[in-house]
């Protein structure tokens, strides 16, 4: 059940994440469903590709596509008065999707009997994969190379499930709460990891020495 209600979760909250990004670059409506679509099942395809499956897998999510391109029909056309706050639709989808489908890709791994670190590369592919590829499309830095947190909870999901630490579905939703959560406050607290920046030597002063 909760692999079903992450999958249309997620999809939903992909396919509007990526339809504002497209809105925000001024993309005509072929390019929002284009954005929204590739941004709803990115994630997944990729991690199809890398744990050995094909990729005509994907096509057999009829019903995925459809809720996607609901999402993102209702989308567009909702009054701009009461998106206003596009911006912040836009982290909290992306917040949502990240943790949905990282739960669920760490699950998917866990059921063809992957060990724990390919579920939570599993787990990390499927939550960030459709970003990265949405942020590419659109010519932006990927956000999960920025410096505020991303991928790191994603990680955190599939280190949570490949040591089967979450016995039932209540504690995936538990799961899926919190990951959303602290992927919320990293952009909010602007939270982020470690940096080491490389110093370049100026050549003019490196001949002196």
């Amino acid at each position: 059940m909760a692999w079903e209600v992450l999958s249309i979760i997620g999809t939903i909250a992909f396919a509007i994440s990526g339809a504002i990004v497209a809105m925000e670059e001024e993309y005509d409506l072929f390019g929002v469903y284009l954005l929204g679509i590739v941004t709803a099942f990115g994630g997944g395809a990729i991690r199809n590709i890398l744990i050995g499956l094909p990729v005509s897998t994907l096509w057999s999510q009829e019903m995925m596509f459809q809720i996607a391109i609901a999402a993102i029909t209702i989308f567009f056309l909702v009054p701009h008065h009461l998106i206003k706050h596009w911006h912040r639709w836009g982290n909290l989808t992306d917040a949502i999707g990240l943790s949905a489908f990282a739960i669920q890709g760490a699950m998917y791994a866990v059921s063809l009997e992957l060990p724990v670190s390919a579920v939570i590369v599993a787990a990390i592919l499927t939550g960030s994969g459709g970003g990265i590829v949405r942020d590419l499309l659109a010519g932006r830095k990927p956000i999960v190379l920025r410096e505020e947190i991303y991928a790191v909870w994603a990680a955190g999901a599939g280190l949570v499930i490949g040591l089967e630490l979450v016995p039932g579905d209540v504690f995936l939703y538990v799961l899926f709460v919190v990951i959303t959560t602290l992927r919320v406050l990293s952009y909010m607290r602007n939270w982020k990891l470690p940096v080491r920046k490389l110093t370049m030597i100026n050549t003019k002063q490196k001949a002196h020495r």
